[in-house]
Order: structure tokens, then sequence, then C-alpha cells
């Protein structure tokens, strides 16, 4: 029996096959996948997951494809860091981060999501696939699209990052620039799905790409010695990765695989687009669309698809949501890469604001296991903090001029 039961809608329940579709017919709602969850609980175990492949492809079980995984097989598993310099400054005892800024090939967390995609998109037929893109998942889509053999258009704001326009370059798809803001690009992106038979990862093949989101979870799980945190702290763009490590989780003990699960599930949004955790704040359970002002780019939507099922997942878990400014932004990313020695870009410093904010709150206490998603590599937001670093020192290439610009004696040590 298949692992997949259907595309089911997240509005009315209607079932549609597992196709290249992503909205109800009858009520307009988002499709979902929906598992053979019986079937899947007889092969699955610890064991199993463990003995798999050092990827995200470990837990292919509970991922929307039918074969083996054609793209991206080295994407995920990246490491759960114990954060103990963070968690001192901030006065917590288990803070750890599951840091994407390493992930494969292209140092975001959307190489898991895109590994998923376009696997499924060979197994449906397509040869040209495509995307609406803040960034990250442009440049993961060009990359895997280029080992695969695909032929790609991604399509990008006409604001981004330099090095995130490099980052799709480089791969040699078709990039496309729209003069607008992600919502724009998003609008046009439907259109042309709508008339060209190509695999839009996050639009007619949106069902399958946000599965890969739930790897996340699953990976938190087993590197935490299969027990679920007290806390998450997740970056919030269209809504859609918090709601998949919501799922996720509940998906470990659905199947047995994690005893409990009490995970309060926490968004983190930037002040400049911020529809989502504003709603929450003014206790609404729907959002108001925004026009993005932020310099986290890789967050700016200001139409989000799954906010409802967003401000839905935290009020399940428990959790709460909040903002930061761009100076916070700012300031997150210096703290992290002083701390614990990670570059995250612009949607990790909101990530460590929102954190920092949670605790001085007293959201998140002391003694709380506390894991906070780092979904992104500082490498590709340099312009956000390069004036906000300092300079190098300058010196003449002389033992004196280093001592004395370092005021050092005999013995050494000094400081500039």
């Amino acid at each position: 029996m298949a692992k997949m039961k259907a595309l089911v809608c997240r509005e009315c329940g209607k079932e549609y096959p597992t196709k290249a579709i992503h909205v109800c017919e009858l009520c307009f709602g988002p499709l979902e996948v929906k598992y053979n969850y019986d079937e899947i609980k007889k092969g699955i175990s610890r064991h199993k997951i463990e003995s798999g492949p050092h990827s995200m492809w470990r837990y292919i079980d509970l991922l929307p494809v039918e074969g083996a995984a054609t793209v991206g097989p080295h994407a995920g598993f990246t490491p759960m860091v114990r954060a103990h310099n963070l968690g001192a400054y901030l006065g917590l005892n288990e803070l750890y981060i599951k840091n994407d800024t390493v992930n494969h090939p292209t140092l975001s967390f959307k190489d898991r999501v895109v590994a998923v995609a376009l696997t499924r998109a060979r197994e449906l037929g397509f040869g040209t696939v495509a995307c609406a893109s803040t960034g990250n998942l442009a440049n993961s889509v060009a990359a895997h699209a280029a080992a695969a053999g695909l032929q790609c258009y991604v399509f990008i704001p006409g604001d981004l990052e330099a090095a995130k326009v490099l980052g799709n370059l480089i791969y040699r798809p078709n990039v496309v620039e729209v003069e607008g803001n992600y919502d724009d690009v998003n609008r046009l992106c439907s259109e042309i799905a709508a008339e060209h038979g190509w695999a839009f990862v996050n639009i007619n093949i949106r069902p399958y790409y946000a599965e890969g989101s739930k790897t996340l979870a699953f990976e938190t799980v087993e590197q935490l010695g299969w027990r679920a945190p007290d806390h998450a702290v997740v970056p919030m763009a269209s809504g859609s990765l918090l709601t998949k490590i919501w799922k996720g989780l509940n998906e470990m003990l659905m199947l047995g695989l994690v005893e409990e699960v009490r995970t309060k599930v926490n968004g983190a949004q930037a002040e400049g687009c911020s529809p989502i955790a504003t709603a929450y704040r003014e206790g609404r359970d729907f959002f108001k669309p925004v026009k993005p002002k932020t310099i986290a780019k890789s967050l700016a939507i200001g139409n989000p698809a799954d906010g409802y099922y967003a401000l839905k997942a935290t009020a399940e878990s428990g959790g709460a949501m909040d903002m930061v400014s761009d100076e916070e932004v700012v300031e997150g990313i210096k703290l992290l890469a002083q701390t614990e020695g990670i570059f995250a870009e612009t949607a990790g410093g909101v990530t460590v604001g929102v954190l920092r904010k949670l605790v001085k709150q007293g959201i998140i206490k002391r003694s709380d296991l506390t894991v906070a998603y780092i979904t992104g590599n500082g490498l590709k937001t340099q312009e956000a903090v390069i004036d906000a670093v300092g300079r190098p020192v300058r010196i003449q290439p002389s033992l004196v001029s280093f001592e004395r610009t370092f005021k050092m004696g005999k013995n050494g040590g000094g400081a500039a």
C-alpha cells in the first residue's frame, strides 16, 4: 500500500490524487499530503532511522516521494549545537541551535524542501522547475536543478541582496528579476504556473515541497536523544516552516518514536514585515497583509500563505510570537556570532532577537530545553551587518607597530 493516501484540503477535507495540484476546487483551500500512518508505523523504528543515510533522507518513510531520493541526497542532518555561551548570556541552562547555516548545498534550510520538491517533480514527469523566492529558495532550486539536469527558472524581487543574486546566476538558470516585492513575484508566478507546464516548487508542487520542513523536527527529536524540546523558536515568512515543525513533532509522537510532545512552538518575525506576529499580539486568528519594509528580506512576505495555520499551530502548542526591529536583528546576528561562532543571515538575527525577548518576558524559563532554528548563512546577507562590525586594526609591517598598537610588553598581553 502506498504511504501517500491523497492530497487533502486543509479547510473542507476534500481529497485529490497525489498530482501537481495545490488548491481545492471547491473552497480554494490549500492542499496537503495525507499519509497512511498505519502502514508507515509497521516499517519505521528508531533503529531503522539511525541506520539510514547521514542526511534528511533517513526519514524518507515520512516524506512525500514514491521511490528513492533522486535530488539532494546530502541535504539535511545538520548540527544540533549546544549553545553554552549564548545560553549563559540569556540565562538558559539548555539552549540548542539547530544550525542550517551549513546545509548542503546552498547553506539554508531551503535545501530540505527543494530536495523533496524536485524529487517529487521528477516522479511526476516534469522537466522544468521554477519558483518565486525571496532568495534562499531560488539559490536552492537553481543548485539542485543544475545537479539534476533540469531546466530552471527562478523569479526574485528586484531589491534582493547581491550575494543571493550571485547565488542564482552561478548555476546558470533563467533568473528573472521582477520590479516589486515578493508578493508581486508570487502573483506573477501563479499566473505563469497556470499557463505553462512547469513544476513551481512553492505553487503547484507546494504540498510536497512544504513537507520537507518536517525533517527539522525529526532531526531535533533524534539529536536530542529521542525527546522533544520544551520550546522551539522558529522564524516566519509564509509561516509554513513553523506549521511543519509542529506537524513533524506530532508525527513522531503518533508513530511512537518519542514518548511525549509538550513543545511550545514560538514564532519570530521582523517588525517591518510581521503580519502573523501582529495578529498574535492583537489576539486575532487572522492576519492583515502588509507591505514589507525590513532588512530581513528572506522573511519579507507580506501576505503569508500559511499565516492562519501558523497562528493555529502556535495556539495549539501553547506557544507565543513576537517581533524585532532591524536594529535588534543586527544585534541578534552579532550576538550569535560572538557567543557561538555561527554567522547567521538576517532571519537568524530575527530568531535570536525574539528568543531574547521571550526569555526576558519569562515565557521561556531558565530550565526549559529550548531549540532556536537558524535557517540561513550570514555570508548571504553581509550588507545587513557590514556597517555594524567595525574595521580591521591597521598597522605597519613591524613588531614595534604591532606591540605599540596592542600595548604589549615583553610578556605579551595588552589590548588595542
